[in-house]
């Protein structure tokens, strides 16, 4: 609630999605722009084995502590640095504002409080277009935030006026990760089953891998 008096927001309302391990609020700024406010809750200890294999092998966690309360904090930390190396890459994601202990501000990506569609709820009108616009992005944040997402799916691609906006980055892993290729190769594959069954002729996951990796 530190935001709320540096300023970073003027109001927080309601939640627009709960997750088991996050929950994302409704907020604005002094001058009305909308903003998604991401509250990290306290970790399970499966969220905590899922969350140390993305952490392990990232050289920017080098020495975080294993209790839940320093997870949380470099978790939160991890998705706002994510955030800002893909927005620099010219990768559509939420523009992070700000992060605090386990609060991470970010654009708010829809209107009026209501969240964009996934994929997953709204199938594109142009399948073919925004699978060739994700591999671009996935090309992008591969090359020059030298990033791997490691958890793409049709259920964190949203879609905003005609365009897919990728969120919850926050298990994206550095290129130098020993799983790096493994976890491009998985969200390739998925994008792939997803575009496929739209009718789109995708490109083979090998393919893909090579025209993203160069």
């Amino acid at each position: 609630y530190s935001f709320l008096n540096s300023g970073v927001l003027y109001e927080v309302h309601g939640v627009v999605n709960a997750g088991k391990e996050a929950r994302v609020y409704w907020g604005k700024n002094k001058e009305g722009k909308e903003l998604a406010v991401k509250i990290y809750l306290t970790a399970s200890a499966e969220f905590k084995k899922g969350m140390l294999k993305y952490i392990e092998g990232d050289y920017r966690f080098k020495g975080v502590k294993r209790d839940t309360r320093s997870l949380i904090f470099a978790w939160a930390q991890k998705e706002f640095r994510n955030l800002e190396q893909a927005s620099h890459a010219r990768v559509r994601v939420p523009k992070p504002v700000a992060v605090r202990n386990n609060v991470l501000v970010m654009e708010f990506i829809g209107e009026d409080g209501v969240s964009a569609p996934s994929l997953k709820e709204q199938a594109p009108d142009n399948p073919e277009k925004v699978y060739d616009v994700l591999l671009t992005y996935l090309m992008r944040l591969y090359r020059k935030a030298e990033l791997v997402h490691g958890d793409l799916s049709e259920y964190n691609i949203m879609m905003w006026k005609g365009n897919p906006v990728i969120f919850d980055v926050s298990q994206a892993v550095p290129t130098s990760h020993p799983m790096a290729k493994f976890f491009l190769q998985r969200d390739l594959a998925n994008v792939n089953r997803f575009f496929s069954r739209l009718g789109v002729k995708v490109l083979s996951v090998d393919e893909a891998y090579k025209q993203v990796v160069g």
